[in-house]
């Protein structure tokens, strides 16, 4: 990474780790702010987080502290250096990195390395408000825990001074045509990249392409209880039962008492009440309970069937329950058992998770460019899947989520992670409870 503080650069980290990690690649983060905090005698004498690292130690007209943290920026290269050569994929050296003579030290490490390709990542801002809001955010940093917040926030803004001096945007013409970098500006509105080649340096570009911060709302659900669902099917295509319709209908109340239909199923519209959460897209699977769960939505809002969000393909097992699966192929019933994430259900078309993944990621990227909200009806995997995605669940673990029936989840994309809420429908009341 490159880019003055409060940029956005672990933003920028943190949405690259996910989504590469979501993707299958190991994909690792080593900050060196950490390393630097860890390595301070105040900490290995004490165990509390937080340094007296104030902002003259980023002064770059003192060579004993830039020495010092040119130092800590190697010493971090090398721990990632060495993470990829026991397997990792990706690491992420997160740091300001903003001179010519840092990144020729990490790169000059790197050609040592004949496996290792080397790209730069520069977090460009002049939106002025989008700045003040992530130094507001630092107030959370272990380098300003216990102190004052004007004390805080006044240091921060002194470093960042500091670092403003000494400031050099990467550059073919000053470091060398053999320089592979991307540049995003403003978190997303504009990228650029150059001598970008290989097929995972062109996800990362085109995934940058299409991040933003603006806040809007995604809802997540299963569909409604269908007739498979009452006798353990998996696959097909079966309708909802009367309980699933009721879920339907309070489905449809429920969102359309944050998203009215009069006020928000227009999405052109740029101004709506503040009461409200703002313009409302509904996408569903082209399967029938998916379909039929949103049928109650008032029709003004623009509802979308979609194949990516069609459950996990079955293949020759599909519309069979697992105790028929595990009777009539008992090596395949345990395969599947034995590692979730990676076995293919035979047949033609049958699918893995893997492939679920592989088939959503134009879904995750058009998520990550809407500026709207939206409400997804889809499945079991799907949804796993996906939260999975906007919560960083590890790959592994994803395929024993639990995520019942008639259950919504909320999200709220933040700067660093989503934020989860979770309502339950009560058949008792016919309506829905937040859960803890």
């Amino acid at each position: 990474m490159v880019g003055l503080p409060a940029r956005g650069k672990s933003y920028i980290c943190q949405k690259l780790r996910r989504y590469l990690a979501w993707i299958g690649y190991k994909t690792r983060i080593f900050n060196v702010g950490n390393k630097r905090r860890v390595a301070h005698l105040n900490y290995q004498q004490t165990k509390v987080p937080g340094t007296k690292h104030d902002a003259n130690f980023f002064d770059p007209s003192n060579t004993e502290y830039s020495s010092e943290r040119d130092l800590l920026a190697l010493e971090t290269l090398e721990e990632l250096i060495t993470w990829l050569k026991k397997g990792g994929n990706v690491g992420i050296h997160d740091a300001t990195n903003s001179t010519k003579k840092r990144r020729e030290l990490l790169m000059n490490r790197c050609r040592k390395e004949p496996n290792v390709i080397t790209m730069f990542v520069e977090s460009i801002c002049t939106d002025k408000d989008v700045i003040e809001r992530n130094v507001s955010m630092k107030l959370r940093s272990p380098d300003y825990i216990n102190m004052d917040p004007e004390q805080a926030i006044a240091d921060f803004k002194a470093r960042m001074a500091n670092y403003e001096k000494a400031y050099e945007p990467v550059s073919e013409e000053t470091e060398g045509e053999e320089i592979s970098y991307i540049k995003s500006i403003n978190v997303g509105r504009k990228v650029t990249g150059y001598n970008i080649h290989g097929y995972l340096c062109s996800q990362c570009v085109f995934y940058l392409m299409n991040i933003h911060i603006k806040e809007r709302t995604i809802w997540l659900t299963r569909h409604g209880e269908s007739v498979y669902n009452l006798c353990n099917r998996i696959g097909g295509d079966s309708p909802l039962t009367e309980f699933g319709r009721r879920y339907s209908q309070a489905l449809a109340r429920f969102v359309q008492s944050f998203h009215p239909p009069d006020e928000c199923s227009d999405l052109t519209r740029t101004e709506y009440p503040k009461e409200s959460y703002g313009p409302l897209s509904i996408w569903t699977s082209n399967l029938r309970r998916s379909r039929e769960t949103a049928e109650s939505f008032d029709q003004r809002f623009n509802i979308k069937n979609v194949r990516f969000l069609n459950e996990i393909y079955s293949g020759i097992y599909e519309n069979m329950t697992m105790e028929e699966i595990q009777q009539t192929n008992p090596e395949d019933f345990a395969a599947r058992q034995a590692n979730k994430l990676v076995y293919r259900y035979p047949g033609a078309g049958g699918e893995s998770y893997i492939d679920v993944i592989d088939r959503l990621r134009p879904g995750i990227i058009e998520l990550e460019r809407m500026e709207t909200s939206v409400l997804i009806v889809t499945h079991n995997v799907i949804m796993r899947t996906l939260l999975a995605y906007f919560t960083g669940i590890d790959l592994q673990e994803m395929p024993s989520l639990n995520i019942p029936l008639h259950t919504l989840y909320c999200l709220k994309p933040k700067p660093y992670g989503a934020e989860l809420l979770k309502y339950r429908y009560n058949s008792m009341t016919d309506s829905f409870e937040r859960v803890e």
